[in-house]
């Protein structure tokens, strides 16, 4: 049974960083993709960002790319998200979430094409 558990969210001042981890545990992590989308009340699930079962390959969304980083240690289990400069616009919960099997290039987005979720964890960024 795959579970993926989020944390590192909070409260936090416009400008300011946090860090996301996400642990997987239930089949072999460093054989699979792993993603972070983001959901406020008002919108749907979205994307924020992709990681390939290497680390070679990093997909961010465009209102994150260059303030947000991606990354995985295979060794833990575990996939990050580094968030700077955040701005009162990036306030949501945040998911984790692993595909069932390989991803094609195009699916990387839809978050139906990920089987596994976490809990979410909440990012509120003050102004």
């Amino acid at each position: 049974q795959v579970q993926l558990v989020e944390s590192g969210g909070g409260l936090v001042q416009a400008g300011g960083s946090l860090r996301l981890s996400c642990v997987a545990t239930g089949r072999a992590f460093s054989s699979y993709a792993m993603a972070w989308f983001r959901q406020t009340p008002w919108k749907e699930r979205d994307i924020v960002a992709f990681i390939s079962w290497s680390g070679d390959g990093t997909y961010y969304a465009d209102s994150v790319r260059v303030r947000f980083t991606i990354s995985r240690d295979n060794a833990k289990n575990s996939v990050y998200l580094q968030m700077n400069s955040l701005k009162p616009e990036d306030t949501a919960v945040y998911y984790c979430a692993q595909p069932l099997g390989p991803m094609g290039v195009m699916s990387v987005r839809s978050e139906k094409s990920y089987e596994y979720w976490g809990q979410g964890t909440q990012v509120t960024v003050s102004s």
